[in-house]
């Protein structure tokens, strides 16, 4: 069964440009616009895994990872962080929160499925 991922980004694009390269490779994708979408998402159903982008409105990605990880349901997702911060501060509150992994825009495709694969198979 193919592994179900929710990319959350407020860049349409981006989402987009994720979902092409994750259903070709066989991932199942849902999207959402921001932390607080997202949760509403998360709401349906579980998923696999969790792509984040942390500068968004309404609640940023290291809020809903925060949310995200106080609920039992969950507690074990991997969640992979995708951000255009690289400094360490932004990192450690993302680890801090609970992040699983990161992956720094731009990205390559391979890069992308590489993060995927590693954390979600």
């Amino acid at each position: 069964m193919a592994k179900k991922i929710l990319i959350v980004d407020d860049s349409k694009a981006i989402r987009q440009s994720i979902r092409f390269v994750l259903e070709q490779n066989e991932y199942q994708v849902l999207d959402a616009e921001d932390g607080l979408d997202a949760l509403e998402k998360l709401e349906n159903g579980t998923v696999d895994l969790i792509i984040t982008d942390v500068n968004m409105p309404n609640m940023n990605g290291i809020e809903l990872i925060q949310e995200v990880r106080g609920k039992d349901a969950f507690k074990f997702v991997p969640i992979l962080v995708l951000t255009t911060e690289s400094q360490n501060s932004v990192m450690e509150k993302g680890k801090a929160a609970g992040a699983t992994g990161w992956i720094v825009k731009p990205f390559s495709t391979d890069k992308l499925l590489a993060a995927v694969r590693k954390v979600v198979g």
